[in-house]
């Protein structure tokens, strides 16, 4: 037997998303607004060269590129917020600009970790050659390090694929049909 779907039928998911992430949009421009102005004090005097290694390749583009990095993050926070608003308005294409934007979120999270775990080793490399510890110290540093880096791997892994869900969910018939 064929199942029907009521046209124009409210759900729970999508209305709960949407508000989610609207909450999301809103937190993420006012922290890309604090972060802006963060950079922008601290750009005269801020300095990336590190004494041992200093940043190379797309780390150091990124790094000397800062207020762009922060520019397009402002500019995502903002298309998370209308896209999340014109879906709990049930609009099709704020659904499908919805599904871009996870999308860009779910490059941009394995890109930033791979920018996490490099500025975290030019950090330890930093640390370690300008103050000598004694070799337990090391050990017990080292432990954090690894720990912090696999809690990222975690986190990272688990929030691509919460918000693959989401898109897979996004694109059922049954959500489809709620945009009808």
């Amino acid at each position: 037997m064929q199942q029907t779907y009521n046209v124009g039928s409210r759900s729970l998911f999508v209305s709960v998303t949407a508000w989610v992430f609207i909450l999301f949009g809103i937190a993420a421009i006012t922290l890309s607004v604090i972060q802006g102005a963060a950079t922008a004090s601290l750009l005269p005097g801020l300095s990336l060269h590190l004494a041992v290694k200093p940043l190379q390749g797309l780390v150091q583009v990124l790094a000397a590129h800062l207020p762009w990095v922060a520019g397009v993050a402002l500019a995502l926070s903002i298309g998370t917020l209308v896209a999340a608003i014109g879906l709990l308005l049930r609009l099709e294409w704020a659904r499908l600009a919805f599904i871009a934007v996870v999308a860009l979120a779910i490059v941009a999270n394995l890109a930033g970790l791979w920018l996490q775990q490099e500025l975290l080793q030019a950090l330890i490399d930093h640390t370690l050659s300008r103050a000598p510890l004694p070799l337990e110290a090391a050990g017990v540093f080292g432990g954090f390090a690894t720990a912090a880096r696999a809690a990222a791997v975690v986190l990272s892994v688990a929030t691509c694929l919460l918000l693959a869900w989401i898109i897979a969910r996004l694109s059922t018939q049954a959500v489809r049909q709620e945009f009808a």
